[in-house]
Parts: C-alpha cells; structure tokens; sequence
C-alpha cells in the first residue's frame, strides 16, 4: 500500500509539473510574439500566472532553455494550426494553395498575439549566433522547404509545371505573406492579407498545368 500511495503522489507532482510547464509555455509564447524573446524572465512568467519563481524556475534549467523551449512550443502550434490541415489533402496546386492560405489566416486570427511568432523572433535573432538563432533559422528553413517539397509533389501529380523555378517561386510567396503580416502588425489593418492571397494565386495559377484548380486571383 505504502509504494502505491508513494507512486500517486509522485504520478501526481509530475501531472503538476506537466500542467505548469504547459500553462508557463502558452504564456510564453504569447508574451514573446510581442515583446520578444528577451523579454521572457522567469519572475515576469510567474508574476502573470500566479506562480512562484522557484517553481517555474525548477522546470527550465537556464532561461536560455526555456526560450528555446518556448520557440518548440510555437513550432508546434505553427504545425497545429497550418502545416497538419493540409495533410489530409492529396498532392497538388491545392494542397499548396491551402498551406498558404493557412498561414495568412494563421497570421490574421492572432494565433500569437503579434502575428506571426517566427516573423518577430526571426528579426530578433537574425543576427545573433547561438542555439536560439539556429532554431528559429531551422524552423523557418523547414517552412521554406515544406512549400517546395508541396510543390514538388504537384509537379509529380501532373498539377505544376516543370520547368518551374521552386525556390524563387517559394521565395516570392513567402515574400508576400510576411509582407501582409509585418504590414498589419504595424498598422493594424488586414487590407495585405487580401492582396498577399490574390498575389500568391496569381503566382500559383501562372505554374498550375490546370489553372481552374485553384480559386480565381480576383475578386
């Protein structure tokens, strides 16, 4: 009885831990698309939460650790809320289309409070080497080479034109979609979204072998 009791209470501290490091994360990520990871401290997280800086301290060793660990957090609902709806869509010019217009509608909804996470880290850390800058460098390089494995595989699918220029047609793309969400942070109007969706379709219906597979760039 004695070992049961010992391992519920032990079950029951890591369920806390758990539960904690989640809520601390989700606050995290939050505060860090505004004001940037630097501006993450364990006394600000337990402050906003209602914790104590030893508890929230235990579960990061570093604060390096805990703003890397708040970058694979948004990594993770970056690939939550864009990357995983598309999985369900066979290989084509839709597929892609709808990665893109997952990431404006990502970017417009506010999943992060100051829109798009790797947008505002990525200027944050641009030209600072470390662990931080080569896991926010990774995570946008592996969007990057998402969009043109997606189009890749509409080429394959008989969807793509050959002869298409992969990189710089994904270069302009992410172009657009970066410019809509710098625009609209700033400025704090979503006219961009608009014009960055007709502007990829346009680009999109331009390479497709069947431009009636995508939506129409007007309107």
């Amino acid at each position: 009885m004695a070992t049961t009791r010992t391992a519920a209470r032990v079950d029951g501290r890591v369920a806390r831990g758990d539960e904690t490091r989640r809520l601390v994360l989700e606050r995290a990520v939050a505060l860090a698309s505004v004001e940037g990871l630097d501006g993450l401290t364990v006394g600000r997280l337990a402050g906003d939460l209602g914790l104590s800086k030893s508890g929230v301290f235990a579960l990061f060793g570093s604060k390096e650790d805990l703003q890397l660990a708040t970058v694979r957090t948004a990594i993770r609902i970056f690939l939550e809320h864009v990357v995983n709806p598309a999985h369900e869509l066979p290989h084509g010019m839709d597929r892609l289309w709808r990665l893109c217009s997952g990431w404006l509608a990502y970017s417009q909804a506010r999943i992060f409070p100051g829109g798009c996470f790797f947008y505002a880290v990525g200027a944050e850390y641009d030209a600072r080497p470390g662990r931080l800058h080569d896991t926010i460098a990774a995570a946008r390089r592996n969007w990057s080479s998402f969009l043109e494995q997606t189009l890749r595989e509409a080429q394959q699918a008989g969807q793509a034109r050959q002869d298409v220029d992969r990189p710089q047609l994904v270069f302009e793309i992410c172009a657009l979609m970066e410019m809509a969400n710098g625009d609209s942070v700033l400025h704090g109007d979503d006219t961009g979204y608009r014009m960055a969706a007709k502007g990829i379709l346009r680009r999109l219906r331009e390479v497709a072998t069947d431009p009636s597979l995508l939506p129409a760039a007007d309107g």
